[in-house]
């Protein structure tokens, strides 16, 4: 499962990626020669990152502020990974 930032397909949607990076044991692959080849999965659904909190203070002035974020995610699944077709 890899997750990405929140795309707009369907829950059990097919969506391809273009793999820009390839590690397999020692050896790595990178740029035109990974032309044509493809990485395929399927959505699971959402997910929602860790809460981050922040705060933000000025001394003797009585000025703070508290904010917070939570990312959303889409969780994929890798069912295929097809080599230069």
């Amino acid at each position: 499962m890899v997750r990405v930032d929140l795309r707009p397909e369907e829950d059990g949607a097919e969506i391809q990626f273009e793999p820009v990076l390839l590690v397999d044991g020692d050896s790595v692959v990178a740029g035109p020669a990974l032309k044509g080849a493809s990485v395929t999965g399927t959505i699971l659904g959402e997910e929602k990152g860790p809460k981050i909190r922040a705060l933000t203070y000025k001394a003797k002035s009585i000025q703070r502020k508290r904010w917070g974020h939570r990312q959303h995610y889409t969780s994929v699944e890798i069912t295929k990974i097809s080599p230069k077709a």
